[in-house]
């Protein structure tokens, strides 16, 4: 049976677009996955293996067909390794991401690439002195050249432990250690991981989940931590700024060109070039007022974050903004991009254009992106779009009118400034916060989309859950995009949103209830900011202490998967949507969501109702704060019915509340 559209997204803008989609019989994911059904069932479950030429094998997990590999491998086996080799994929696509934002940096020290400056000096002086590269009577650029090449001896090292590592609680390192899970290189660990799942390699179970642990580690401590501090120390810190999202903000009087995927040198280059007066001219010339450059999914992120481009959407909306007719261009690299997006763009106008070496798309126009002359390539790609306004068909045009303000740019850093002030920056307000139980503890809340689940509706159910209960949201990714399109990262959402106590301290300090951390890569900035919960103190001196946890309601890239191992694995509780693909062992089912926590000190849930899911949360903040002793919370949880409605206190409570 075909979904409906309000069951298809929650968001109004996408209901609108599928049914123009419907109207001109032109097919989105959500018509591929129902045309897909029924899906494989052994895959589901983990249970397929092809990883030699004697398969592929399945178990069956009923207990009536083989119950091993052609090889003898056991379903426990099969699952387990699948599952680290989708560990090892996913860390390795956060990392190489890493890798390049490290060679942009170094080209730029060394005066090699066009348009690029190093304007995190403050970030890279602290890096340098972290990293014991000595900053006297060095130049910036100096200075960008020899962190550069330490963070990219980080990918190829050889012995030891990432540098990173030593930014720990002691208590974490310990467990990895005792685990033998500690990440030395990035690469040599994604290559191990990989090496022991080949035939013939590991046949042990909780080995292989070790090794899954390995495999996120070397991402979350290693490549995606690179890629956060380096592109700060490139492009700039963010700072807190007011934009906005969805595909309202599409300018029917405007080239409208999209920028999509995940590596921001190009789109950070497509920004300034963008205000160029080569490129503005040949707008006025083309008949169009300006240019509307805008995002999608996590390169949207990074140009939100540092220079407040709006937002056209989160991932599943990469489809329905050609269906709008009015994108002239789409720019992607790579991560996270449909090649059906050719489709669309034979029917509408699009040009679709591929820039990254690393990917090529059949049906795409390919420009590679040259950063030797970033400018200038930029600029060549934002002309072809520009010319391609004259192909809009004005029939075709539908602009839906949603778009919600937002506030992102959050970072570990800049929250220093807002909790404790310019002249006084710390943590200790936000650690006093919890302890005095005004809130109930800090929540991660990240990930992509899933034509598995109604658009976005995980993460508001979610987030709406714990903000009435009284925990603080951060978030990154396409689930900050769907809660920004939502209107929930603005300070005002406090009010209709948040229990008493979350809403005071958004109210003393001006923040919004769900801080916009970055991208999925930035998932980083998270764990940095645990650091500074336990560097601050009163809540214990481990991640698994703190009330805590992590959630990711509608995953779907096994760069969730390494994201989630390194999250696990460093002592945060973490709750899926759907479950990761081992049901079909109930032995690593087992493991993850019991068993790990012994190891790790934290442990998987999966719950796809995002409701029971939050309140899996909640329980499990409650029972940190219970072992921390800690005073019980202030106010009881916001009712169910005023959500949505301005909080009205009492005369009497107001004037208590301040």
């Amino acid at each position: 049976m075909v979904s409906s559209k309000k069951e298809r997204s929650v968001d109004p803008a996408a209901q609108e677009i599928l049914g123009i989609a419907a109207q001109e019989s032109q097919q989105v994911a959500y018509d591929r996955y129902e045309a897909m059904q029924p899906q494989c069932g052994y895959g589901q479950l983990g249970i397929c293996c092809h990883n030699c030429n004697m398969g592929p094998c399945r178990v069956d997990p009923f207990g009536d067909g083989p119950q091993e590999g052609i090889c003898g491998a056991s379903a426990d086996v099969i699952v387990a390794r699948n599952l680290a080799r989708r560990s090892a994929v996913g860390s390795a696509a956060h990392s190489d991401h890493g890798r390049d934002i490290v060679h942009l940096l170094l080209s730029t020290a060394r005066g090699e690439s066009q348009g690029y400056s190093i304007k995190g000096v403050v970030k890279l002086r602290k890096l340098a002195r972290e990293w014991g590269i000595g900053i006297e009577d060095a130049t910036s650029a100096q200075l960008a050249e020899k962190v550069a090449e330490a963070a990219l001896a980080e990918f190829g090292k050889q012995e030891g432990e990432l540098r990173f590592v030593e930014r720990a609680p002691q208590k974490v390192r310990e467990r990895w250690e005792q685990m033998g899970v500690t990440p030395g290189g990035v690469d040599r660990d994604i290559v191990g991981v990989l090496h022991s799942t080949n035939m013939g390699g590991s046949n042990e179970a909780l080995h292989l989940l070790r090794n899954c642990v390995r495999a996120g580690l070397a991402d979350g401590w290693g490549g995606s931590m690179i890629a956060t501090e380096l592109s700060d120390i490139l492009l700039g810190e963010p700072q807190p700024l007011v934009s906005e999202a969805n595909l309202g903000v599409l300018k029917e009087d405007h080239v409208n060109i999209l920028v999509h995927g995940h590596e921001p040198g190009l789109s950070d280059a497509l920004v300034t070039a963008s205000q160029s007066p080569k490129v503005l001219a040949a707008c006025e010339k083309a008949g169009a007022k300006g240019l509307q450059l805008a995002g999608i999914c996590c390169t949207a992120n990074e140009i939100l974050m540092r220079h407040g481009v709006p937002i056209a959407g989160n991932f599943l909306h990469q489809e329905f903004a050609l269906v709008t007719g009015a994108v002239e261009m789409m720019v992607v690299d790579i991560q996270c991009i449909f090649p059906a997006l050719k489709d669309l763009a034979r029917h509408y106008h699009t040009k679709v254009v591929s820039t990254s070496p690393k990917a090529h798309f059949e049906g795409f126009q390919h420009i590679e992106f040259d950063e030797s002359r970033a400018l200038d390539s930029a600029e060549e790609i934002l002309l072809a779009g520009v010319e391609n306004f004259a192909n809009r068909d004005p029939e075709k045009v539908h602009i839906p009118s949603d778009k919600s303000p937002l506030v992102a740019g959050f970072t570990t850093e800049s929250i220093f400034d807002h909790l404790g002030g310019r002249y006084r920056p710390s943590y200790r307000p936000l650690n006093n916060g919890i302890m005095e139980g005004r809130l109930r503890g800090v929540v991660g809340v990240v990930g992509c989309n899933t034509v598995k689940q109604c658009q976005d509706e995980g993460h508001l159910e979610m987030v709406k859950e714990l903000l009435r209960h009284d925990v603080l949201i951060v978030q990154t990714g396409c689930s900050a995009i769907a809660c920004g399109k939502a209107g929930l990262l603005m300070p005002e959402a406090a009010d209709l949103y948040a229990g008493r106590g979350l809403k005071e301290i958004c109210d003393a300090v001006g923040l919004p209830p769900c801080l916009h951390l970055g991208s999925c890569v930035d998932n980083s900035r998270i764990l940095t900011a645990c650091i500074e919960i336990c560097r601050e103190g009163g809540l214990g001196e481990d991640f698994a202490d703190l009330p805590v946890a992590g959630a990711a309601p509608e995953w779907m890239s096994d760069k969730a998967i390494a994201i989630g191992f390194y999250v696990v694995g460093s002592g945060v509780f973490t709750v899926t949507g759907d479950p990761l693909p081992v049901l079909g062992s109930p032995m690593v089912k087992e493991y993850l969501t019991d068993g790990m926590e012994k190891d790790f000190g934290a442990k998987f849930a999966f719950e796809s109702d995002p409701v029971k899911a939050a309140h899996l949360i909640i329980d499990h903040l409650d029972s940190k704060r219970e072992a921390l002793h800690l005073d019980s919370m202030m106010y009881e949880p916001r009712p169910v019915e005023t959500v949505g409605q301005p909080l009205q206190l009492e005369a009497a409570e107001a004037v208590a509340a301040g």
